[in-house]
């Protein structure tokens, strides 16, 4: 570590240590994610904040999905300074609590291969390498829905308002506003809030950042929504798609490569604004999407989300502004040139999803690839053989479906490591198992009395 870090660090380390006396934080949070992305958290006192700095606090990794065997289970909590945060729905007079979030390292004080943080660092290591920063601004959906008397959702929607309505039809706009001032206290800047399309469905967008930061921003951000929900008797879900005959909720991922302070997407000379790298970009992820699709829709439920007549692209092209499209290019020029990938879902590891979206834009820069021609047709409304005809594949149709290309490629391995990778293929491939053997309400339903 350079001595400007150094200073930098300790600087941090002091203005952590004034708002700890200020705000009489007592308690402190060490979070991480597991292989699907779950917050855990395990919470020590304020008196132990300089082992807590120097990654002293151990646990017990065998215990974490995806993690560690038992007989090498010990890790350590090494939490990122630039992540301190007090919780604001804690804070009362003379008490408070406040998180870290933390990488996860090795005995050895090496990074642990199977925190997904860590696989995100080594993509962004990766873009270094050919002088690129990331820069990802992700977009959130999620749904609000009643719960019961014990706390446990219901399958009741919060409200039954639509696309941008305001109050008295939107019951949400005062749970969004609880939850924009919870993380504008956190240190969000939040660009939008609004009623999506579905009934009880809601987003809230917050600014771009480096790739590390925005994962650290869409993890704690799915945090704050629930906690600050279930102060208003709901339950806030980011599974893809909770209600049937009605849109499902998205994580459209917004990604650009720096060079410097310089847009390497951006050519003002090009017709459509976009660089040779922009173009390569699409390129790889067109080339890599079936293969990473298991990462950012990762659910069984993710599938039901991904079909036609909901909004969902699961067709597999790029346009400048067809939402109809996997890959759109927003109208926005210059610094904010981007590339959104449309298909993944709020259920989704963060930084597993855009370590795999990143990856596989290098993986187009770095072998050149040429991009197929744009759609600009309404492809929702295509016919199949227009759609065959044109070359447009879809994305694949279930978890089982995804599981098979993410192990037929060499990309999974490649952009996880051996680590996650294997532990991830297990981890889904048992999700899909249980899935297939169980029996659901609908064959009860519509075998039981028949047959």
């Amino acid at each position: 570590m350079t001595k400007t870090l150094v200073r930098n660090e300790s600087s941090i380390l002091e203005q952590i240590k004034e708002t700890i006396t200020e705000k009489s934080v007592e308690l402190l949070h060490l979070q991480f994610v597991d292989l699907e992305g779950i917050l855990k958290h395990v919470t020590v006192t304020t008196v132990q904040l300089e082992d807590v700095v120097e990654g002293k606090m151990m646990f017990d990794g065998s215990s974490i999905t995806g993690f560690s065997p038992i007989n090498q289970s010990d890790l350590y909590l090494q939490p990122d300074l630039h992540t301190f945060a007090v919780l604001p729905w804690t804070v009362e007079e003379g008490y408070s609590e406040a998180r870290f979030l933390c990488s996860v390292k090795n005995p050895d004080g090496s990074l642990f291969k199977g925190d997904t943080r860590n696989v995100l660092k080594k993509t962004m290591e990766r873009a270094a390498d050919h002088g690129y920063t990331i820069s990802v601004g992700p977009e959130l959906e999620f749904f609000l829905f009643k719960t019961d008397e014990d706390g446990y959702p219901t399958r009741e929607l919060g409200d039954r308002a639509g696309y941008f309505e305001p109050s008295p039809h939107d019951l949400g706009e005062r749970v969004r506003l609880e939850i924009y001032r919870a993380l504008k206290a956190m240190g969000f800047t939040i660009e939008a809030s609004h009623h999506e399309v579905a009934e009880g469905q809601h987003e809230i967008n917050f600014k771009y950042a480096d790739a590390l930061t925005a994962a650290d921003l869409a993890t704690t951000y799915k945090w704050v929504v629930k906690t600050v929900a279930k102060k208003f008797g709901l339950h806030a879900t980011f599974m893809p798609k909770p209600a049937f005959g009605i849109n499902g909720s998205g994580m459209h991922v917004n990604m650009s490569f720096f060079e410097g302070s310089q847009n390497a997407f951006y050519d003002s000379s090009d017709e459509l604004e976009l660089s040779e790298k922009a173009y390569q970009f699409i390129a790889g992820v067109l080339e890599n999407v079936k293969s990473f699709a298991a990462v950012t829709n990762p659910l069984v439920n993710s599938y039901k989300r991904l079909v036609p007549g909901y909004e969902a692209p699961c067709y597999l092209a790029w346009s400048a502004s067809n939402r109809s499209a996997l890959i759109r290019i927003p109208a926005k020029r210059g610094l904010a040139t981007r590339v959104e990938l449309r298909c993944p879902d709020p259920s989704s590891n963060p930084y597993l999803t855009f370590a795999v979206i990143a990856a596989a834009g290098l993986d187009g820069i770095e072998k050149r690839l040429e991009v197929p021609a744009p759609v600009n047709e309404d492809i929702f409304h295509m016919t199949d053989d227009r759609r065959a005809e044109l070359g447009i594949e879809n994305l694949p149709g279930s978890l089982k479906e995804a599981i098979v290309e993410l192990e037929a490629s060499e990309f999974g391995a490649k952009a996880l490591g051996e680590h996650v990778y294997s532990e991830y293929v297990s981890l889904k491939t048992a999700e899909w198992d249980r899935y297939r053997t169980a029996v659901h309400s609908w064959e009860i339903e519509n075998y039981q009395a028949k047959f």
